[in-house]
């Protein structure tokens, strides 16, 4: 009889309720293997108890994970049948562990005399999967880095797993592992907890089970606008940026009277106060969370204000709103901004992690759609410690690599977008018309959101790409912060932006800019400032080229037209500084050809050669060749309009190609090409 059937009989015996005799228990062969392990035989016990404190030394538990378990009200407990014929039986468990245990001793008892291993042991018959798991476990929590990197790598490259050993995982998985594996390509979510149960809305129960469902829905709505309208409140209002007490008077203004409409249907039963509510439509209440998230996402901009919403329960209150607003885009991009915001601070980690945004993250990072993706990563970069050191204030995004990578970085990219411009949308594929094209709808599937991020991370993965996001209004009408004027002008907008890139690390590379129209001057603006800041010395010295689409280095006629236009009536900081006559936009472009003509940088600049449709009155060249011509690098007109100079109609096009051979060239050393 093998040493496995012997393992699994004395199981047996154990696990009898009757007593156990000599004549049950093989002795003979039991002191054979007692004399090889060293042991005293005193019965099958001893053995027993020998192996059981090897396995003892073998399988540590992690105290620390236990005691996490006890503030779950959940726990994953992998199903064993008692069935011999299963492999995954207790028996058959039971059997490989004591194998593996007894072959451990076995092999050091060889080493230590020197002798050969008996052979007899040399068939392992236990999966290797089964411990291996475990040991890239406790390695993803070395106290090497390189071990912790590599283990959390191993894990998540594994797709043999069974559905239990990925739920062990996803309890016994520190912070950085969870965090880790939420930013590695093509992870499987069942490694993650889900999010812990919320707390129900503390209201009358009662008068809720009065109400029909399509009621509790709005009674539901109505807690969650007061929850937030509370927070808000509770945050500090004194010594705020003018723009923060904005929004969040506007999202307090709007909450009372909602809240007001709503309480007097929900609570009104002896009347029409029921029917009143039941027709209420739901944008009142989506309308007034986007205006308290929007606020809120000003407060998180604030340190302390971050402190205060997670002491406040905030972050349980986004993943409720978050979960109940699955088909509102716009809402759960709003939260995610504030969870990225906050994860700017360290000390807030752990709170983040525990009220489960790492699994709604790891989930959203599996988006076809590129601004939650990228909204995702953005959050996860902050929250990654461990392979990151950059952090991307509210507004900077990476565009690749959005996931860990081997892959060193070396170089970056930045693009900047123009008036009414976005870090994505601005650099997306040209649109095609259908009714032009007939095979248009074939390529559908393979439209860019965002070229930048899949056909230049295609064509150049050693690169970091990042794309940067401000409001710009063309009307002080539509503009989401009209309390300060001067915050829309270039000077102020280049002094926030060069801060937050210097915190993602833009200049310890180099570095192209990438800019569209207004974008392009805030570019020559923040090098201008930068060369004049010993502190920015690297932003200049690693610049290797910069490229402008339809950027009015003289001035744009669309200042002009915005006067005479009924809907632009009060043009903006932005377009006044758009002017052909403006003597700051004069002062900025002799400024940089100074210092440009003496760096000797590498400058391509488009022109656009078509107007542009502006709504249905104007239609005008928004920067005129002359306008873009720099005086220094290449020009070349295109027969494309403002708003599509910067969008290729395809990935072979003209202006991507050209745009990637200035990259590939002003990058030529980095890129080994």
């Amino acid at each position: 009889m093998s040493l496995s059937a012997y393992c699994v009989l004395c199981c047996r015996r154990i696990g009898t309720s009757g007593p156990t005799t000599k004549n049950d228990l093989p002795w003979k062969d039991l002191r054979k293997i007692a004399t090889l392990t060293g042991s005293l035989t005193l019965g099958g016990f001893v053995f027993i108890t020998y192996e059981v404190l090897a396995l003892k030394k073998l399988l540590k538990i992690d105290t620390q994970v236990v005691q996490q378990e006890k503030l779950k009200s959940y726990i994953y407990v992998h199903r064993a049948s008692l069935d011999p014929s299963e492999h995954q039986g207790i028996t058959f468990q039971a059997r490989k562990e004591l194998h593996k245990a007894v072959r451990k001793v076995l092999e050091a008892e060889a080493k230590i005399l020197r002798r050969p291993f008996n052979e007899h042991f040399s068939t392992f018959d236990a999966e290797e999967h089964e411990c291996a798991l475990w040991l890239l476990l406790k390695r993803s929590q070395s106290e090497d880095k390189m071990v912790r990197l590599q283990a959390v790598q191993d894990l998540a490259r594994n797709s043999h797993w069974h559905d239990y050993q990925y739920r062990t995982a996803a309890q016994a998985c520190d912070q950085r592992t969870a965090i880790g594996l939420a930013r590695s390509k093509d992870i499987d979510l069942r490694f993650f907890l889900p999010p812990p149960p919320l707390p129900k809305v503390k209201d009358n129960i009662y008068l809720v089970s009065l109400l029909t469902e399509k009621s509790q829905k709005y009674f539901e709505d109505y807690a969650i606008e007061d929850e937030l309208r509370l927070l808000l409140v509770s945050l500090p209002q004194t010594d705020l940026d003018q723009c923060v007490q904005y929004f969040t008077s506007l999202a307090l203004r709007e909450s009372s009277q909602t809240l007001a409409a709503q309480r007097g249907g929900l609570w009104c039963f002896g009347g029409n106060g029921l029917p009143y509510c039941e027709t209420l439509s739901k944008i009142p209440s989506e309308t007034v969370e986007l205006f308290c998230l929007q606020a809120l996402v000003q407060h998180s901009k604030v340190s302390t204000h971050c402190d205060k919403i997670e002491a406040k329960g905030g972050l349980q209150l986004l993943q409720r709103i978050y979960q109940l607003r699955k088909d509102s885009a716009k809402i759960q991009r709003n939260i995610i901004r504030i969870i990225g915001n906050m994860a700017l601070d360290e000390r807030l980690h752990l709170s983040i992690v525990r009220a489960g945004w790492v699994s709604v993250l790891a989930e959203v990072m599996k988006s076809p759609h590129v601004i939650q993706f990228s909204h995702a990563a953005r959050a996860l970069a902050n929250l990654d410690r461990d392979t990151v050191q950059e952090k991307y204030s509210d507004g900077v995004y990476v565009l690749h690599p959005q996931y860990r990578s081997s892959q060193p970085i070396k170089a970056d990219i930045l693009f900047v977008h123009g008036l009414m411009g976005a870090a994505f949308k601005t650099w997306r594929q040209q649109d095609i018309d259908p009714s032009l094209d007939e095979k248009a709808s074939e390529g559908e599937e393979d439209y860019s959101e965002c070229w930048p991020k899949t056909w230049l991370a295609s064509d150049c993965p050693a690169l970091r790409i990042v794309s940067v996001e401000y409001d710009t209004h063309v009307s002080d009408w539509k503009a989401k912060c009209p309390v300060e004027a001067h915050r829309k002008s270039i000077a102020y907008r280049s002094n926030e932006l060069i801060k937050k890139l210097r915190a993602a690390g833009i200049g310890e590379r180099p570095l192209v800019w990438v800019s569209h129209s207004m974008g392009g001057l805030l570019v020559k603006k923040m090098l201008v400032d930068a060369s004049k800041n010993p502190e920015m010395d690297k932003i200049v010295n690693n610049t290797r080229g910069i490229i402008f689409y339809s950027v009015p280095h003289h001035g744009s006629r669309l200042a002009e037209y915005s006067l005479n236009a009924r809907y632009l009536l009060f043009p903006s900081a932005e377009v006044k500084e758009l002017s052909k006559d403006s003597p700051a936009l004069k002062e900025l472009n002799d400024d940089f050809l100074s210092f440009a003509k003496d760096k000797k940088f590498p400058v391509l600049s488009f022109a656009e050669t078509l107007p542009t449709h502006i709504g249905s009155m104007i239609k005008l060249h928004v920067v005129p060749v002359e306008s873009a011509n720099l005086g220094i690098g290449d020009l070349i007109p295109v027969a494309v309009n403002h708003l599509n100079i910067c969008k290729p109609k395809k990935k072979d096009a003209f202006l991507y190609q050209r745009t990637l051979k200035f990259i590939q060239d002003a990058l030529a050393r980095e890129l080994g090409s």
